[in-house]
């Protein structure tokens, strides 16, 4: 098993549930437990709860977002989705060469 510590602003993979395959960011930590949100279908108003074991760390992290969580700032549902989207961008990119 992968010995990876999470942080705020993380960029995760739902490898478990109905949210199967979906792409999410770190909102909060509480060991068992993170709480994500991908802008769309689990949005900032309302995180979702997953178990850290269910879920991949893709390697990247959303700089902004987390500048903003850890500065107390508000993050909007639009941010989230721009952060997830420019990750999966870039990954697809990754793949084509």
């Amino acid at each position: 098993m992968e010995d990876i510590t999470l942080k705020l602003g993380d960029i995760v993979f739902s490898k478990a549930g109905r949210d199967m395959n979906r792409h999410y960011i770190v909102m909060r930590i509480a060991e068992p437990y993170i709480w994500t949100c991908d802008g769309d279908l689990h949005k900032v108003e309302k995180f979702k709860k997953k178990k850290i074991k269910h879920t991949k760390y893709m390697g990247c992290q959303s700089e902004y977002i987390k500048n903003k969580l850890t500065g107390g700032e508000k993050v909007t549902n639009s941010e989230i989705r721009r952060a997830i989207s420019e990750f999966v961008e870039s990954e697809q990119e990754g793949e084509g060469s």
